[in-house]
């Protein structure tokens, strides 16, 4: 088996794995978020920044492991 292919199965499967741990991520911020604002509705600005301030942590370091598996494909 040529180890160039197996690097680069490896480094795409690395990638999709940030991209699902990344979805699974958000997507419990945002179902927190949601139950959270019905709790309490008068305190949906401050829930929201700190939704979005979450969010966008997360969509960094998935997107440091995409760069990280691009860079082992390309190497």
């Amino acid at each position: 088996m040529d180890i160039d292919l197996t690097y680069s199965g490896i480094a795409a499967l690395g990638a999709g794995l940030a991209v699902i741990g990344a979805g699974i991520g958000i997507g419990k911020i945002g179902s927190s978020a949601m139950d959270a604002i019905a709790r309490q509705p008068e305190a949906s600005g401050k829930i929201q920044n700190a939704m979005i301030i979450a969010a966008a942590l997360i969509e960094g370091a998935s997107l440091f492991g995409i760069v990280s598996a691009l860079l082992a494909v390309f190497k």
